[in-house]
This record gives structure tokens, C-alpha cells and sequence, in this order.
């Protein structure tokens, strides 16, 4: 069974190419890091503070796609662990199916943080066991 998680905070460097998103347990106290990218860090940051620029960036243009398609994102799924990386899954509903979108758990969270309200963020319970050490 998955486990609702939601972003708990973006840990930026300047000296570094790894940066972290923590996500938090909704209903429990277990939390994770991931490290991801620069670009997709700064994607998050700039829409959970509310920036916006004249022109869509990526996540805004694939959220845009997903408007003019009425295509109707579901929520976000890290489903696996493995060599130590972690996949993840864009769920969206189109004419009433569920089609998954395979994804980096960074994107499809930069992706979910644009909808008002955030698309819930779920780990599989294994992959947050493994990643948690047990």
C-alpha cells in the first residue's frame, strides 16, 4: 500500500551539483531525502515560493500539455529503488482511464507542485523501507 508523503523542504547548494528534497510522511513521522538535479531543484523552489517568469519553463509547459490535452493529473507515484535510484510515475486520468507516466521522482514533483492544490506525492511502502533502511 503507498504512503501519502508530502514535499517537506529543498536543500539548495551552490558548491555542489546534488541537491535534496525531503518528503515527509502525511499521516507518520518517517521522512527521505532525494537528491536530484540543480534545474529541477530550482523548478520546485520557484513554484512553492510562487515565482513566475513571462514565458513557461519546462515543468509549466508540460503542466500546460497536460491542461490543452484535459488531461487530468491524478497524483505522483515513487514506485521503485533500484542501484540506488529511484523511479517514479506521473498518474494522470485521461477519458476516465489511468495512464502512468514514467518519470523522475524530481520532474513528477515539480509537475505536482504546480496544481493548486499540490498533486499528492505517494511512495511505495517498500521503496520507503528500503530507503529508510529496513
Amino acid at each position: 500500500m503507498p504512503v501519502q508523503m508530502q514535499l517537506a523542504r529543498i536543500i539548495m547548494s551552490e558548491i555542489s551539483d546534488e541537491q535534496y528534497i525531503f518528503l515527509k510522511e502525511v499521516d507518520g513521522d518517517r521522512t527521505f531525502p532525494i537528491v536530484i538535479g540543480a534545474f529541477e531543484a530550482q523548478s520546485i523552489y520557484r513554484a512553492v515560493t510562487n515565482r513566475v517568469f513571462s514565458r513557461p519553463m519546462t515543468h509549466d509547459l508540460i503542466v500546460n500539455i497536460l491542461q490543452e490535452l484535459r488531461v487530468e493529473p491524478q497524483d505522483v507515484l515513487i514506485s521503485e529503488l533500484r542501484e540506488h535510484t529511484y523511479f517514479a510515475r506521473l498518474r494522470v486520468r485521461q477519458n476516465g482511464s489511468l495512464v502512468e507516466i514514467d518519470s523522475r521522482p524530481s520532474d513528477a514533483i515539480a509537475v505536482a507542485v504546480r496544481y493548486n492544490p499540490p498533486l499528492p506525492i505517494f511512495v511505495a511502502e517498500e521503496v520507503l523501507a528500503e530507503a529508510l533502511g529496513g
